[in-house]
């Protein structure tokens, strides 16, 4: 009886278990039927909505179904990250991350209501924006190695800006002390605007952030570019040389933009969505925005992005501890 009983329970189990595949198998095949939701969790306008509006149209047009993009901002991403996390995991909802929500925001805010790691499915490394480092015009030092040269004779002489406590030119910031035994002040500021007027007008000294902003007021000798944290040059700005070939080996830093789903979206809509987003960086579209944007097309498979998030956050933690960053 119990035997029985036993073999029962085993076939119930295997038979739903055939069903729950089958029933997954069926919505990938089918996807996308409707209309598929981009979060991005920052404004419009922001250079994540640019690229999440850009991937969205040549999603509409290979898919067939219309994607569209919802900004939803606050609290340096996690409450569009949030949203997406908490979203079925049927390929209908899909989030445009950044480096904040997809790794580093883990090591600051002590209360976040999802885990990167645990709460997305990786789809695809879309490109990574490289910190910039600035200064003032007049400032006395035109390369990251004379400023930190100047920064080592001068200690505790100099002030940066940056994008928000917490963002990664603040944490580069930090890298960039410990990496070339300086200190230099901070500066925190709402956004790229608010740091190009005090670099203009003198009142800080450098800036780290993404740089895309910052081209036309470097391109017109009003702030001066001393080093782009990549592994290449970028070639809007052909002369102003990597961190590596200023005497800071290996010294890269970049926001970085990722498509990722809830946890438990079937993999083959994942495989769609990763083959539609390499399909796009290969696109002259794609590669047109990308460089006006300054960000340097990724792609790569699922397995890359997972491989990619656990080592940015491996490698921003000791900085991160190192300056208390907690929210």
């Amino acid at each position: 009886m119990r035997a029985g009983l036993r073999l029962l329970r085993c076939l119930t189990a295997v038979a739903a278990l055939t069903f729950a595949l089958a029933h997954q198998a069926a919505i990938a095949q089918s996807w996308p039927a409707r209309p598929v939701t981009i979060i991005v969790p920052f404004t419009a306008g922001t250079t994540s909505d640019i690229v999440a509006r850009g991937l969205a149209q040549y999603m509409t047009d290979t898919l067939g179904q219309p994607f569209v993009v919802d900004n939803h901002g606050g609290a340096g991403g996690n409450i569009g990250a949030a949203a997406a996390a908490r979203a079925a995991p049927d390929g209908y909802t899909l989030l445009l991350a950044t480096t904040g929500p997809a790794a580093t925001n883990k090591l600051m805010y002590q209360n976040m209501a999802f885990d990167p790691e645990k709460d997305f499915a990786p789809i695809a490394l879309v490109g990574k924006s490289p910190i910039l480092i600035m200064a003032r015009a007049d400032a006395p030092f035109s390369t990251l190695k004379e400023l930190i040269d100047y920064a080592r004779a001068h200690p505790d002489s100099l002030n940066g800006g940056f994008p928000g406590n917490g963002a990664l030119g603040h944490i580069t910031g930090i890298l960039l002390q410990s990496k070339a035994g300086i200190k230099f002040g901070y500066v925190q500021y709402r956004g790229s605007a608010a740091i190009i007027t005090d670099l203009i007008g003198k009142n800080i000294d450098i800036g780290m952030d993404s740089m895309a902003a910052y081209v036309p007021t470097v391109q017109g000798g009003q702030i001066k570019a001393l080093a782009v944290a990549s592994a290449q040059r970028w070639s809007k700005l052909p002369n102003v040389m990597t961190a590596s070939e200023s005497g800071l080996p290996g010294f890269e830093a970049s926001v970085w933009y990722a498509l990722l789903a809830p946890t438990g979206t079937p993999a083959d809509i994942i495989a769609k969505l990763n083959a539609a987003v390499n399909g796009y960086l290969k696109s002259e579209k794609a590669k047109s925005l990308f460089d006006d944007l300054g960000i340097q097309p990724a792609g790569g498979t699922p397995q890359d992005l997972q491989a990619f998030m656990a080592a940015e956050i491996q490698k921003w933690s000791p900085s991160i501890k190192a300056a208390d960053i907690k929210f």
